[in-house]
Parts: C-alpha cells; sequence; structure tokens
C-alpha cells in the first residue's frame, strides 16, 4: 500500500534536524535579534525622561539624598561630571518634599539646630560663638530662599555687652551673595536683604550692614546714586515720570498713529518731611473786646484837718509872712486869673503843715480782657512734584501717493499747537511752578519694527518631541521588517523546499519499480547515506512499515 505525502513524518523537529548547521545558525541569529530589538524598543519607551533634583551638591548633602533615595526605591543618575543629580521627571516634586521633610539638603549651612547639641561644660564664650554661628547660618537660609540667589554667607560682628553707655558700640554685619547665572538684584531687592539683616539683630542699624556679590561689587553703594534718595523714593519719582509718559503717547497717539510720538520728563520731586506749629496772637481790634475779669476798688479819708509837712522842730515853727510871687504862672485856660495864686498859695500852705486840705479820695479799676490765640499744626505732603520738565518728539506724517510710494510731510504749524496744548493740559502745565515744554516735530530715523514671525510647525518643541517618538518606533519597527523580509523569509524558504523521503519510496512496488530502472544503484546509495545520516528518522520508516504491515 502506497502511503502519500500528506501521511508522512513532517514534524517540526524533523525537518530542523534536516536543516545544514550554518542555516540553524543563522536562524537563531534572527530570532536572537528581532526578539532584542522588540525588547530593546519597549524599554527605550518605558525609560523615564530624567529631571534636575539638586546641583551643586556638597559630599556630604549627596551622600545623605543618595541614601534616602536607595531607601525610596527611586532610580537615580548623575549629569556629566557630576554636578547635578537627576531622578525621573514625573518624581522630582514629590522627592523634593519628602527629602525636605528629612531636612536635606543642609546646604552646608547650620542653624539654630547647632544649639541643640550643647555639651554639658561649655563655657560662655562657646556659646555666645555657637549662637553667632547658627544665627548667621538661619540668615543665610533666608536670604537663599530668593530666586536669583544661589547661595549666601553672612558675617556679624556683634560687640560684648558693656555697663558704660558711652562705650557702647553698634553691631555690624555683611553680607556674600552668590547669584545664579544671568540673574542680578535690583536696589529694592538689596534693599530688602539689607532690610532683613538689620531686623534680625538688636540694634543694628541699616547703614551698618554692607551687601556684596561673588564679583565684589558693592551692592549696597547704589542707594547713594540717586542724589540721596532711598530706593523706594526713587522709584516712586520713576512711576511718576513713567506714568506722565505714558499719558502723554496715549492722548497724542490717535493723532499722529502708533509709534510716532516719543516722551521723556523729568520730575523734580520734594520729599521733604515738614511739620510746622504755629500759635498766632491777633492785635487789638477796634471791636469790642470780651472782657475776661474786671476789679475795682475805692477810699476815700476823713473830713478834719490832717497834719502835714515834715516831722520836726520846722515843722512846729509859725509860717512865715505871706508873699506874692513875682512870676506867678499865667493861669489855665476857662481859669480866673487869681486861681493861680490861691494854688500856689495852698501848695504853699500844704507843704509847711498849715491851713486844712481836702479830704484824700483813691479809686483803682482792673479790666482783663480775651486775647485772640490761633494753634496752627500744618504737615507739608511728602513727594510734591516742584518741576516738571517734557520732551515731545513728533515724527513727520507719513503719506502713500497712488502708486504706493510713501513720503513724509511736517505737520503744520495748527497741528503743533493743538498738540503743544494737548501735552499741557495733560502734565499741568504751571507757569508759576516753573514748568517746561519742548514739542519738536522731526523725520525719525529708527527703522520700523517688523512683527517677528511665527515659529514653524516642524521647529516647536511639541513637534520635534513627537518627531522623535514617532521616528524612534519606525526605526524599530523598520528593523524588525528587515530581519524577517531579510533573514527569517529567506530560511523559512529553503525549509519549505526540504521533502521527507516518502515510505512508500522503500516498500515492495517502490523497490520492484526502482530495480528496474536505470538508477537503482543511485538510488541505493541515497538510502544507505541517509541512513546513515538520519538513523532516526530510517527508523521511524521501518516503524511505519511495522504498523501498516507491509
Amino acid at each position: 500500500m502506497a502511503v502519500g505525502a500528506a501521511q508522512l513524518p513532517a514534524s517540526r523537529i524533523q525537518v530542523l534536524g534536516m536543516i545544514p548547521l550554518q542555516q540553524k545558525f543563522g536562524l537563531l541569529v534572527a530570532l536572537a535579534a528581532i526578539v532584542a530589538l522588540v525588547v530593546g524598543g519597549w524599554m527605550w519607551g518605558q525609560t523615564p525622561d530624567y529631571r534636575v533634583l539638586y546641583s551643586n551638591l556638597s559630599d556630604r548633602d549627596g551622600g545623605a539624598i543618595i541614601s534616602s533615595l536607595q531607601q525610596m526605591n527611586v532610580p537615580y543618575k548623575f549629569a556629566e561630571g557630576g554636578g547635578a543629580l537627576l531622578v525621573p521627571a514625573n518624581q522630582v516634586h514629590e522627592v523634593r518634599l519628602r527629602l525636605a521633610g528629612q531636612g536635606l539638603p543642609k546646604g552646608g549651612l547650620v542653624g539654630f539646630e547647632l544649639m541643640e547639641t550643647q555639651k554639658l561644660g561649655t563655657s560662655q564664650f562657646q556659646e555666645q560663638i555657637n549662637y553667632q554661628r547658627a544665627l548667621e547660618g538661619e540668615l543665610a537660609r533666608s536670604i537663599q530662599s530668593l530666586s536669583a540667589v544661589q547661595s549666601a554667607r553672612v558675617h556679624l560682628a556683634i560687640s560684648k555687652p558693656s555697663v558704660f553707655v558711652r562705650e557702647q558700640q553698634k553691631p555690624s554685619a555683611s553680607v556674600l551673595l552668590s547669584l545664579n547665572p544671568g540673574r542680578s538684584l535690583d536696589a529694592n531687592q538689596v534693599s530688602a536683604i539689607v532690610h532683613l539683616v538689620s531686623s534680625s539683630i538688636p540694634d543694628l542699624p541699616v547703614k551698618n550692614v554692607t551687601v556684596i556679590d561673588q564679583s565684589g561689587n558693592l551692592l549696597t553703594a547704589q542707594d547713594g546714586n540717586n542724589l540721596g534718595l532711598d530706593p523706594g523714593q526713587f522709584k516712586y519719582r520713576s512711576e511718576v515720570e513713567q506714568s506722565f509718559v505714558k499719558r502723554i503717547e496715549a492722548i497724542l497717539t490717535p493723532i499722529t498713529g502708533p509709534n510716532n510720538v516719543l516722551a521723556q520728563v523729568t520730575a523734580d520731586m520734594d520729599f521733604t518731611q515738614t511739620e510746622n506749629v504755629a500759635e498766632i496772637y491777633s492785635p487789638n481790634q477796634s471791636a469790642p473786646a470780651a472782657v475776661r475779669s474786671q476789679q475795682t476798688s475805692e477810699s476815700s479819708g476823713s473830713a478834719g484837718a490832717t497834719a502835714g509837712g515834715v516831722p520836726g522842730a520846722l515843722s512846729n515853727q509859725p509860717p512865715g509872712n505871706a508873699s506874692a510871687p513875682i512870676n506867678a504862672p499865667p493861669p489855665a485856660p476857662g481859669q480866673p486869673a487869681g486861681a493861680a495864686a490861691g494854688a500856689a498859695a495852698a501848695s504853699a500852705a500844704t507843704q509847711t503843715g498849715a491851713g486844712t486840705a481836702t479830704p484824700p479820695t483813691r479809686r483803682d479799676s482792673t479790666i482783663n480782657y480775651e486775647v485772640d490765640k490761633t494753634i496752627r499744626h500744618t504737615r507739608q505732603p511728602v513727594g510734591v512734584i516742584k518741576k516738571l520738565s517734557v520732551a515731545v518728539v513728533v515724527n513727520y506724517r507719513k503719506l502713500t501717493d497712488a502708486d504706493g510710494k510713501v513720503t513724509t510731510k511736517p505737520l503744520s504749524a495748527a497741528e503743533m499747537a493743538q498738540i503743544d496744548a494737548l501735552v499741557k493740559e495733560v502734565m499741568g502745565y504751571s507757569k508759576e511752578r516753573g514748568d517746561s515744554l519742548n514739542v519738536t516735530n522731526s523725520a525719525f530715523s529708527v527703522p520700523e519694527i517688523e512683527p517677528a514671525a511665527e515659529v514653524p510647525l516642524w521647529k516647536q518643541p511639541e513637534t520635534i518631541a513627537t518627531a522623535k517618538d514617532v521616528g524612534r518606533n519606525l526605526l524599530i519597527a523598520g528593523l524588525v521588517l528587515f530581519l524577517v523580509l531579510g533573514v527569517l523569509r529567506p530560511l523559512l524558504a529553503k525549509l519549505s523546499e526540504v521533502r521527507l523521503p516518502a515510505p512508500a519510496a522503500l516498500g515492495d512496488e517502490t523497490s520492484a519499480a526502482v530495480r528496474g530502472t536505470p538508477n537503482y544503484d543511485q538510488n541505493l546509495d541515497a538510502v544507505k547515506q541517509l541512513a546513515r545520516s538520519e538513523p532516526a528518522l530510517v527508523a521511524n520508516v521501518v516503524k511505519e512499515w511495522v504498523a501498516h504491515d507491509e
């Protein structure tokens, strides 16, 4: 009975056994390469994007952070040169918060935790030194929290307290800043650092704080370059000037067009703090004044004669003979001629103590009036504008003809007068204050600023990142396709050409046919060679014959 090709024992093991050794090795290499590419591509896609966790770490902080990362099972690696520690981008913020909870990194500065490790028997001098070190470290940490500051060092000079007032010395401080590349501090930030240090040390005046940067520039000297103005006053004056500039340009732009007006304002301001107290008394007025108090007293003597004259012997002598004066004083107007003589005689009699005197009468009157008084407290406002100096330049008017040619033309006198009036209204021009205004019409030589071109799609960062991912996947797919079509496919084609000999070819019917053919010897040699090279295959054929009882 003949056995068809479908009944051949063509198992994978038998087929592989018939493949030459060189082809087997190539097949294994191709399969290994495909597996490696697939696994490598998957791992490449799963590789996280590393970002900087910390940079410029000290050896002490770096070792402590690495130990913590190993305990948290967070992968890490170092940048080139070991200047930065990198962790996966999706874990940067979480790791920083967890490390901050552990007090890392310490940054090489010691703060008030130094006071927690005090040993028994520490002297007062050592305690004072440790306290000063802790205070310097805390101030440095506070200054380093500024975004522009990379590192900071603070040196304090605190004198020992003394009981003598004249020997008291004010403390001083020096701050050394290391700024981040490309960053700088303005006057307000420097002033803030100075006041931060001054407020942290008792009795430390602001003028005793010195701030310098890593290049040796004295930053606190900037306060003296603004004509005695502190940063707050200088900033206020700049804001006032810029406010006038914006208002002038805003009102003239609709008339002249955009980018055709330039204005500059200089404000002379008075920052003097003045407070006056005046107490003014009004002079006597014709109107009746208010009576505050009045006091009147009267007194009169007895009706009898009174003794007069000088006590002594002369007063007891009799009066002399009466005589008329040769030169008698003239009588007063409306008085008889003899009245003057009588008055003189009475006076003489009074002096000698002779005769009878008129009873004395006394009357005193005191009146106190209210006095008008005005007390005035005057506080002058700070930052008053003393004078404004304004300069305005207006560009020529641009005209476009029918051919599209652009020409320029000066403004007319009426237009310049209108612009001058508008600027005066905006700035609040005051001739009494001494303000000055200069409006000029001139052609601008500054080239027009062209709008920035939009970034093409292929230059945008998102597009570049997407292209990298797609290119990586296409590269892996291309390599896999090359191995499949260029290596595995030819090998599989060769495997399909390998065929096992049909069992019926070794049977009686085939043997008779083979013996009858002229190539019987060749076929016999082929069978013998097959039995030597593949004994298992021949054994399976014989077993198949026995099973089918042939």
